[in-house]
């Protein structure tokens, strides 16, 4: 028997699972005109989880909603005093309060930024919509820190607490916000309140993981010691542990702050108040591009501020921080002393006290009238840009190469003869990886062909489930296997299968253009000092968007649809696969690089045998945040018009259908969990190699 043979033989024997999921695929493909169920699963097979749920949510309202309404009206009570401060007091005080707590966190450079921020608010004329969304924040964001600060020491003293908390935390943060935005606008009411809430609980998590991070990487020297000098329990954590956490626990302030701003942001969807999440929502369902852009670029603004304001006073936790600022009673001292002098000033003058509608500068309609005259004179190109890739990209990944081919979209027809072409190129790919024992190639290819053959939406649903486990089982063994398979049973059972495959289509496109164009981004960003210099405020403003921001460029020239929705979260999701490949790439040993030098590689022999297979652990975690982002911006996307279980999240937001949103957000939060444990089982068997 000749050598190749036997290679064919051992791979076959390795793989004989795959082949034969791949043989009862065929098998299932060539049935499904007599058996539609397997394509189709049976209705009659679906667990009525969702009425199960609403049954149960109906009974805990009726129980639990005058508690709930207590806390809201206290929440609604501190939420208005805080706007009335804001709003009523001159925007020369506010200027001032902030300029200065900039100026004592970062120095003049920090201050100078948050003046001008300040003064494009006014400028653009939203700063009443800007005030009121900072209310909220300012309400929303001492719970959330207090609440995380609270149960991540709580996980830190208790071990077992720690087992509880954290799987809620990965709950918490993988569900889409709008689903459990349903059981709280049931409990809480209609307003401003509901997403005050929700940003609290959607907030709560970094700042329980930082928390714990931050308590956990205590010196046991230090821990030691303060036992040693007779410190009570109270004084060991006040004079030893909360010292020494304390930078990584102003790094979840800062975090939280962060997540706070954009959950207030989408909850006003739902909380209907003039915030200028509010403003920005209400101008695009209008198509009013320039105010929703204008309004947009606000909320660029004060993410930026809160971000760099509270990155500040972490970076002051540093033993060698380069700026310190006043002493505690000095600056409170010097807030008050500005706050008296700018209401002196706005007595005098009240163009001090209210900004003039002259001064007001909005180009908005300049916008507008440039965005038209844009696309009648592109809009031809545009729209044949947008339909080559709904025809030659997303309808073949969504219902398959089968059905996309057609006269009307691809100009032919997918002949007999084309399609055993097709099977016979993949077949013989496969043979050649059997012969070569890359066997796992040959799999590989056969998968990928019948994915585009057939589309997501075309498998057969026991195939999918069967090669969902059988990755699993090989990657991280039973647990691994069980934990997926139930996951996408839960899928099937809940009657939500054809929304969770056109989510999967959606993702996996915006996903493979991320990983091409941000890995390509992130390489030339470690070959070149210039080009990272330029790319890193890119990437420093796309996360700090808040999501749905991110759909007005592309609304703007696109119109609704899935390519609108796939430009957004590409947008959003490419940053961290920029980021860990640039990363990854330049933490490479330079004492690797210089061996492969001196061993005679050519610079893209260095690049593929040296930098990129050390890089690949890193470049591994940017394609898990990269998977999970984009999963997390389908819901944001389904307000341009796409299907998915985004669009069932939002139908039952509507509706306010406790049991089909918290179905359709725990189907989502599945889908992110699946491919992050798949992508965690790769990253430990490429460590463990």
């Amino acid at each position: 028997m000749s050598r190749a043979a036997v290679r064919i033989l051992r791979s076959s024997i390795a793989a004989w699972p795959w082949l034969a999921l791949i043989a009862a695929t065929a098998l299932l493909v060539l049935l499904r005109q007599e058996i539609p169920m397997v394509l189709e699963y049976p209705a009659g097979w679906t667990v009525p989880l969702e009425a199960w749920t609403n049954a149960a949510a109906d009974w805990f309202v009726a129980q639990a909603q005058p508690f709930f309404r207590a806390i809201s009206h206290g929440l609604g009570a501190a939420f208005n005093l805080v706007q009335s401060l804001l709003t009523q007091m001159p925007w020369l005080s506010v200027c001032a309060v902030v300029a200065l707590t900039a100026w004592q966190g970062g120095g003049p450079r920090l201050a100078l930024i948050a003046a001008l921020g300040l003064l494009y608010i006014l400028v653009s004329g939203y700063w009443i919509e800007a005030m009121n969304t900072l209310s909220l924040v300012l309400v929303a964001l001492p719970l959330a820190v207090g609440l995380g600060f609270a149960f991540g020491y709580l996980g830190y003293r208790s071990r077992r607490s720690r087992y509880a908390i954290m799987p809620v935390l990965d709950l918490m943060q993988t569900v889409p916000a709008f689903a459990y935005l349903i059981p709280i606008l049931l409990l809480f009411g209609f307003g401003p309140v509901v997403g005050l809430v929700a940003s609290v609980i959607f907030a709560a998590p970094p700042m329980v993981r930082n928390t714990v991070l931050g308590f956990q990487s205590i010196a046991p020297a230090i821990i030691e010691s303060a036992r040693m000098s007779g410190c009570t329990g109270w004084q060991r954590f006040l004079w030893a542990e909360l010292p020494s956490a304390w930078r990584q626990i102003l790094i979840g302030v800062n975090q939280t702050t962060m997540a706070t701003l954009s959950m207030v942001i989408i909850a006003a969807i739902i909380g209907g108040f003039e915030d200028i999440g509010w403003e920005v929502l209400s101008s695009m369902r209008k198509a009013q591009f320039g105010q929703s852009l204008m309004s947009g670029l606000v909320i660029v603004v004060m993410a930026i501020l809160l971000d760099r304001i509270t990155a500040a006073y972490a970076a002051r936790a540093l033993p060698m921080a380069s700026f310190v600022g006043l002493r505690r009673p000095h600056f409170f001292g010097a807030l008050g002393a500005a706050i008296a002098l700018s209401l002196a000033a706005a007595y005098v003058l009240p163009g001090l006290w209210r900004w003039p509608e002259w001064a007001v500068w909005s180009p908005a309609q300049t916008i507008n009238s440039a965005v038209e005259e844009f696309l009648v004179r592109y809009g031809g190109a545009m729209s044949a840009f947008k339909n080559a890739a709904l025809y030659y990209v997303l309808l073949p990944v969504k219902i398959g190469l089968e059905r996309a081919v057609a006269p009307f979209t691809w100009g032919v027809s997918f002949a007999p003869a084309a399609k055993a072409a097709y099977w016979a190129l993949a077949a013989l790919l496969c043979l050649a990886g059997f012969a070569t024992g890359a066997w796992r190639g040959g799999i590989a290819v056969v998968v990928m062909a019948a994915f585009l053959y057939f589309g997501a939406t075309g498998l057969p649903w026991p195939s999918v489930l069967g090669f969902a486990t059988l990755l699993a089982w090989q990657l991280g063994g039973w647990r691994l296997a069980a934990f997926v398979g139930g996951a996408t049973a839960f899928l099937l059972v809940n009657g939500i299968w054809p929304q969770a495959m056109l989510s999967v289509y959606l993702c996996s496109v915006a996903v493979l253009i991320c990983i091409v164009l941000g890995g390509l981004i992130g390489v030339w960003g470690a070959t070149s000092d210039m080009v990272s210099r330029v790319i890193r405020p890119i990437n420093d403003m796309l996360q700090t968007l808040p999501q749905f921001v991110l759909l007005i460029p592309a609304l703007m020239l696109f119109q609704v649809g899935d390519f609108t929705a796939l430009l957004a979260i590409v947008a959003y999701a490419i940053v961290p696969m920029i980021r860990y490949t640039e990363f990854g790439l330049r933490s490479v040993s330079t004492t690797l690089i210089e061996a492969g030098v001196s061993s005679g590689c050519s610079p893209w022999q260095l690049f593929w045998q040296v930098r990129l297979p050390q890089a690949m652990p890193q470049i591994l975690v940017g394609l898990n945040q990269t998977v999970l982002y984009a999963l997390g911006m389908l819901v944001i996307a389904a307000l341009v018009g796409t299907t998915g279980l985004g669009q069932l999240i939002f139908l039952a937001l509507g509706r306010a259908d406790a049991g089909a949103g918290l179905v359709a957000g725990l189907g989502m939060a599945l889908l992110a969990m699946i491919v992050d444990r798949i992508l965690q089982a790769v990253m430990r068997r490429r460590r463990a190699r």
